[in-house]
């Protein structure tokens, strides 16, 4: 019996790209088969047909359970000898091409293109792989033999150059992309400095057929679960693998589906370098409920400058910092010195002098030792309603030396591209191009990784600018100004039913709610999977910011579906008791809250049912427990997969889908990358 689930399950895995999740895996085998539990919990850790991925114990070793990716195994290699000269080896001799999708020899090539012959049906029967379809063995092949696929390139994982530290640049013969990206782990999504495409690798993949190419994430992902986990023993995975559910009976085995019952909350995910370097706005506005908590910098103003001490590792506030900003912020100035140098020689000293200690914006060093300027989040990456994100400007230099900015009317011709569109360019790809107009001229952008390298070139003249990327000053006053405007700026469209009088500007408000339509309406959403529970308390969250920012989440979707409606539910979320202050004040954030498995995205998870979120909802000082009722912008949902950072695109068009869920058919589970997509709205208090 469990040699025939091992090779359905093998086989059934090699149909899906290789892998499937816990949840789907025991969807398609339920129809088949009917298997205890100890059975199929033997089958699944049997460390030579198959490897685990993505749920993981406290110990660190992969589980059965959330977030499990089961992946199919085999220790069946290709011959790598030449052909003629291997007889007795108990590898396949097979064409290497043909396995990869396609021989450009055809008929003349000097290798094998057939599974048929007496020794290879030999080899696969001893391997139990002889039922296996050619697709399925090529499947299994392409993700287990380390020759098959191109190696990814180690240097350029490493180091901070348009192609890390990896010398061979264009070159070089291994694959430059983001290895935490094939493997599902990135933390800095499409931020991130190295490829998260294999475009730039097209040439490594000719012998790959067009399937094989659309599936390069997936084989990739799945190699790198069988090399990291090798072969485990069963003692290392729980011997439970989940709770009882409604038994099936056949025969008389009985078996309870191995469904992935939710684990508790996963601890905060560690801060990304990204969120590091950035300045958190709402401890500028001195409301951060995350406190010590908080994946980002809490600092008074919106920059901050500082220089490495001489162990490498602490950072030091520079002195004078507001004027080194507003120097850093003239396109003009290589340094924070803001004097001119002079024409003479005793001034041109005197000025040399000077600048040595200054900070040195091209190089970012002050006396020889690295400095950095800590920022907050660029405006084009927020809504329009959040006060003192930085707004960045982009210049280019003239004939005359001069610094213009782009969009603005030179003696010749405007640009045809504004700083805010280049922004979002640069946000989007920093080793990117941006082609442009200008009068009748035509001109390529290079972001080339580095600000310092950054250029411009005339397509025609062949001719280069330089590019320079400041921000806007803001002085101290000015930051105490905005604040001060947007604490006494009211609500424009609050909804009808909140208390006017109760909402102190940016600041949020719990309004217990008394039997009424809006309590009975929550009430009754609960209580359809949660009908033995009692509710004690319905609090409504009345936060005007999160609202403004939901209300333009909500218009920009509309824009883009062509005035239609955008799709949105009350869904529930179960989290940890100590953070229901800060979800209120701040939103949902998946890095500091914690998550639900990442089985489909790296995202904030909501719930249909109250009965599947209350596993989620953890309790420390009392008996009761907290949900949260989110209104949410689900909009256009597609299947998740646990590697995505954000929804993927709708097919070939540039439009992406809104949001995951587990099942396109029937979804019970949304995955959230957007936190303006949520307006968290209620809080339940119940046992």
């Amino acid at each position: 019996m469990t040699s025939i689930i091992s090779k359905f399950i093998t086989k059934t895995l090699c149909d899906n790209q290789g892998g499937l999740d816990l949840d789907s895996l025991n969807a398609i085998l339920s129809k088949s088969f009917t298997v205890a539990d100890p059975l199929l919990q033997s089958v699944l850790l049997d460390g030579a047909a198959f490897a685990l991925g993505g749920g993981e114990t406290a110990a660190g070793a992969p589980r059965l359970g959330p977030g499990t990716l089961v992946v199919a195994k085999t220790r069946l290699r290709l011959c790598s000898a030449k052909a003629g000269q291997c007889s007795q080896c108990s590898q396949l001799h097979l064409c290497r091409f043909v396995v990869c999708g396609q021989c450009r020899f055809g008929n003349s090539c000097k290798n094998s293109h057939s599974l048929s012959s007496g020794k290879n049906q030999e080899i696969l029967k001893s391997q139990g792989l002889q039922d296996l379809t050619e697709r399925q063995l090529f499947q299994l092949l392409l993700q287990n033999n380390p020759r098959l696929l191109p190696e990814v390139c180690p240097h350029y994982n490493k180091g901070d150059g348009l192609h890390g530290s990896c010398k061979f640049s264009t070159s070089c013969t291994k694959l430059h992309i983001c290895q935490h990206f094939l493997q599902g782990d990135c933390a800095f999504g499409t931020s991130c400095k190295r490829a998260h495409h294999f475009h730039v690798n097209k040439q490594l993949f000719q012998c790959f057929s067009c399937e094989n190419v659309e599936n390069l994430f997936q084989i990739y992902r799945n190699k790198f679960i069988i090399e990291g986990q090798g072969e485990r023993r069963a003692s290392e995975f729980p011997g439970r693998l989940l709770p009882p559910a409604v038994p099936q009976t056949l025969g008389g085995a009985t078996r309870r589906p191995l469904s992935s019952k939710p684990k508790p909350a996963s601890a905060p995910k560690p801060a990304s370098d990204a969120d590091k370097n950035e300045i958190c706005l709402f401890f500028i506005r001195k409301n951060c409920s995350f406190k010590e908590k908080c994946a980002r910098v809490h600092w008074h103003l919106p920059y901050r400058w500082q220089v490495s001490d001489s162990d490498g590792v602490t950072w030091t506030d520079l002195p004078d910092m507001e004027e080194i900003e507003r120097a850093y912020c003239d396109p003009r100035q290589e340094n924070s010195s803001t004097e001119q140098p002079s024409l003479t020689a005793k001034f041109l000293n005197l000025y040399f002098l000077k600048s040595q200690s200054a900070v040195d914006f091209l190089t970012m060093t002050f006396k020889s030792r690295p400095v950095r300027r800590l920022s907050t989040a660029s405006s084009v990456s927020k809504p329009p309603h959040f006060i003192l994100t930085t707004e960045w400007l982009w210049y280019w230099r003239n004939d005359t030396g001069q610094w213009l900015e782009f969009g603005q009317k030179d003696a010749d011709a405007q640009a045809s591209i504004t700083p805010s569109m280049l922004e979002k360019l640069y946000w989007a790809d920093r080793d990117g191009e941006v082609p442009f107009c200008a009068g009748n001229q035509q001109y390529i952008l290079h972001f080339a990784g580095e600000e310092t390298q950054m250029y411009q070139q005339n397509l025609k003249y062949q001719t280069k600018r330089k590019i320079r990327r400041r921000p806007r000053f803001v002085s101290a006053d000015e930051v105490a100004i905005k604040l001060k405007s947007a604490g006494s700026s009211t609500a424009e469209s609050l909804p009808q039913y909140w208390d006017k009088n109760d909402h102190p500007g940016c600041d949020y408000k719990l309004i217990q709610l008394s039997k009424s339509a809006e309590y009975n309406r929550i009430e009754t959403l609960f209580k359809r999977t949660m009908p033995n529970s009692t509710i004690h308390q319905i609090q409504r969250i009345q936060n005007p910011s999160l609202w403004r920012v939901f209300e333009w989440q909500k218009e920009q979707m509309t824009k883009k579906n062509e005035g239609k409606s955008v799709n949105q539910l009350y869904l529930f979320h179960g989290t940890d008791e100590s953070l229901v202050e800060a979800i209120c004040e701040q939103n949902f954030d998946w890095r500091v809250c914690g998550t639900h498995g990442t089985v489909y995205g790296k995202g904030s998870y909501f719930a249909k049912d109250a009965s599947y979120s209350d596993q989620y909802s953890r309790i420390s000082s009392r008996r009761n427990k907290i949900m949260f009722v989110a209104l949410v912008l689900v909009g256009d949902s597609t299947q998740g997969r646990s590697s995505y950072v954000r929804p993927p695109p709708k097919g070939n068009s540039k439009a992406f889908y809104d949001s995951c869920v587990n099942s396109e058919s029937n979804p019970s589970i949304y995955v959230i990358f957007e936190k303006q997509q949520i307006y968290p709205e209620y809080l339940i208090n119940y046992s």
